[in-house]
């Protein structure tokens, strides 16, 4: 059982626990069908951060350590805003890297609340994220961006 699982275990309301473990179950579900998908996880300055790992391999991310190696970047503070990122990611992107030429550079909000249903809908942005056009939750703009679109 994955730590999301978990907690939503722990959940008391059984209307919400039923709710995030539909959510849940629908990701896990259609990825299972689908490749993984080589992410590399930046904070500031492209220092890598490992808080998301174990969300981006539940949403169908494989880790790698090298952005050479990555089809997908994905920029994240926990305290960090869209806007706090747009004036600063211009300047850490490498055009040699993949996930630039691909156009899959992304930025996640930092600053929600770290309870379950925050997690399940970090779980639905990054396999929307990873696997567009399969996912379709409709936080893109709120919750997430693509940085070069």
């Amino acid at each position: 059982m994955s730590f999301l699982l978990a907690l939503i275990n722990n959940e008391n309301d059984a209307v919400l626990r039923e709710d995030l473990q539909e959510r849940v179950d629908i990701v896990t579900h259609k990825i299972k069908f689908m490749d993984k998908v080589p992410v590399i996880c930046f904070g500031h300055k492209n220092q890598a951060q490992t808080v998301l790992h174990k969300l981006i391999e539940l949403a169908g991310g494989q880790i790698v350590s090298d952005a050479a190696q990555a089809k997908t970047i994905l920029y994240f503070e926990p305290e960090c805003s869209i806007a706090d990122w747009m004036g600063n990611i211009l300047g850490l992107l490498v055009p040699e890297w993949p996930a630039v030429a691909y156009k899959q550079v992304y930025i996640l909000v930092g600053g929600r609340e770290k309870n379950t249903s925050n997690l399940v809908s970090n779980l639905e942005d990054i396999a929307e994220m990873l696997h567009p056009g399969s996912f379709i939750f409709g936080n893109e703009g709120s919750g997430w961006v693509n940085f070069q679109s």
